[in-house]
């Protein structure tokens, strides 16, 4: 082989790498300024992305003044609940399990607001999703003292309140039985009670 044609192959090789080079750095630089164009508000601005949400994704607080699908559930003491029947008081739906740790958590708090506002036009529903933990139930409502009406769900009211793929998950309700507000994950009591005091009024 001659030196001219090993130098001529030598330079094509060279060429190949750099081209890909090129290539790879032009991919990270549209990708990077994608990346910062798609992002400029919360990265300049302090504002939260508005990025894709996974299905049925809850955002905190949506104010949806729908009327909350009734439902008819057994109760943890042997009775059914029609959610119809207590409109004309302010409700909170609270899906909830025996098994969930945030749950544990905010279930004192959701005592305290019945004990607080009960006998003002406010009422509680635990929605337990327990299903091989059902038996715990009953148990678990003795124990933490809870004072307000616990029923079992079914599929149905799942699906009709979105497909509940998180809990605690719960739904504020006027007295009319608009849902006012919904929230996904364990939030602070003092939520629940300006919706209430808002509410009552």
């Amino acid at each position: 082989m001659s030196n001219q044609t090993k130098m001529k192959k030598e330079t094509q090789g060279l060429s190949k790498k750099h081209r890909s080079r090129i290539y790879t750095g032009i991919f990270i630089a549209v990708v990077f300024l994608l990346f910062i164009f798609n992002n400029f508000d919360y990265l300049f601005g302090g504002k939260e992305p508005n990025g894709p949400y996974p299905p049925n994704y809850v955002p905190s607080a949506i104010q949806s003044s729908s009327q909350a699908p009734d439902f008819e559930l057994p109760t943890s003491d042997g009775k059914t609940l029609k959610l119809s029947s207590l409109k004309g008081k302010v409700v909170i739906l609270d899906f909830w399990a025996t098994w969930c740790p945030p749950c544990r958590k905010g279930i004192p708090d959701l005592i305290n607001l019945k004990k607080k506002y009960g006998n003002k036009g406010f009422e509680i529903v635990g929605i337990s999703v327990d299903t091989q933990t059902k038996s715990e139930v009953v148990p678990f409502i003795k124990n933490y003292g809870i004072n307000y009406p616990v029923v079992y769900f079914n599929q149905k009211v799942i699906m009709d309140y979105g497909g509940i793929e998180a809990i605690p998950t719960s739904f504020v309700l006027d007295k009319n039985g608009k849902i006012i507000a919904s929230y996904q994950g364990l939030q602070p009591v003092s939520v629940y009670e300006n919706h209430i005091k808002k509410l009552l009024n």
